[in-house]
């Protein structure tokens, strides 16, 4: 970040970039402990997490509010334009990663005893991957590092594919046993929801690119969902999913 005449000028872009990692933070641990407390059945730690989300949604608005403010006053150019625009992107991918993780909370409180194990396992797989998906773009953002955010936009696809062979397993177990359908169907909406997190942030690797180079991501964006319910909504506003 250069530096700039006015030292409030700088004082202001530094603390929106601090708002940014907080927030971050506060989605990175929501994940990980959905994640934790759908392996273990928590349901007490779900309804800390399903609670815990208005934390992120203030963070949101307050990241929109100073950033507004910062146009206003600095009417800034060039790398600063991108930096508080970044910024509004990032913090609204974060609370949808917020908002996600909440979801799958929601969904210990329907899952039974009797649910598949190897199911889970690869659920809590495909969970992790996207948690260091969005730990390592974190970090990109961080220290403003192009190349470890094209690497997390690329390696998008192994969340895709660990969905697709989830998605399929699921099928198996719901034409198997019409008994399955119930619990099979709030497993694939949490792997949709995970699957979710990966998209968004592959979202925030192209935004933390723009913000270095000042130029967007002119390839397609590396894409494995195959599976036959993409058309479907799976990704519901906050409370639905």
């Amino acid at each position: 970040m250069t530096d700039h005449i006015v030292t409030a000028y700088d004082d202001e872009l530094s603390a929106l970039t601090n708002k940014i990692a907080h927030m971050g933070g506060l989605a990175e641990e929501q994940l990980g402990r959905a994640l934790d407390a759908l392996r273990r059945q928590d349901i007490e730690l779900a309804d800390q997490i399903i609670a815990s989300d208005k934390l992120i949604d203030g963070l949101e608005r307050e990241i929109e509010e100073q950033a507004i403010l910062l146009i206003a006053k600095r009417q800034p150019m060039a790398r600063d334009l991108r930096e508080v625009m970044s910024a509004i992107r990032i913090a609204s991918d974060l609370e949808r990663i917020g908002d996600l993780a909440k979801n799958i909370a929601k969904r210990i409180h329907a899952l039974s005893d009797d649910r598949p194990v190897r199911i889970l396992s690869g659920l809590d797989s495909m969970g992790r991957q996207a948690l260091g998906q969005l730990k390592n773009v974190l970090d990109a953002h961080a220290e403003r590092n192009a190349d470890k955010a094209l690497q997390v936009w690329r390696d998008d696809e192994e969340v895709d594919a660990k969905y697709n062979s989830l998605f399929r397993e699921l099928l198996t177990y719901m034409m198997e046993d019409p008994r399955n359908i119930g619990i099979c169907t709030h497993l694939l909406f949490g792997a949709k929801n995970i699957e979710r997190i990966g998209d968004h942030a592959t979202n925030i690797a192209e935004n933390v690119y723009y913000l270095v180079h000042g130029t967007l991501l002119d390839d397609d964006r590396p894409k494995a969902d195959h599976t036959s319910v993409t058309h479907m909504e799976f990704e519901s506003n906050g409370d639905s999913a």
